[in-house]
């Protein structure tokens, strides 16, 4: 892969986890997570490392968030998830 892309990928990889870290609340949170994921993934692929890619496109793209989404959704059913 060029360079460029690589820089443009590793740029948008620390603004993608800045951003995560930064949100408070839970459902946005979890949504800037699952595109962190997958912002890793095209990093994972262009560095050639086509599993480690796939685990990170599944793992961190779609079932982290999806199991956060879920919870946070329970607690909010249960009344717990209020302050």
């Amino acid at each position: 892969m060029s360079d460029v892309l690589l820089a443009l990928l590793l740029v948008l990889t620390a603004a993608g986890a800045t951003v995560t870290v930064s949100i408070r609340r839970p459902r946005p949170q979890a949504m800037a997570f699952s595109v962190y994921g997958l912002v890793l993934t095209l990093m994972f692929v262009s560095l050639q490392a086509p599993d480690v890619a796939l685990s990170e496109a599944v793992v961190g793209g779609i079932a982290l968030p999806a199991m956060v989404l879920l919870a946070v959704s329970r607690l909010e059913e249960s009344g717990e998830g209020r302050r």
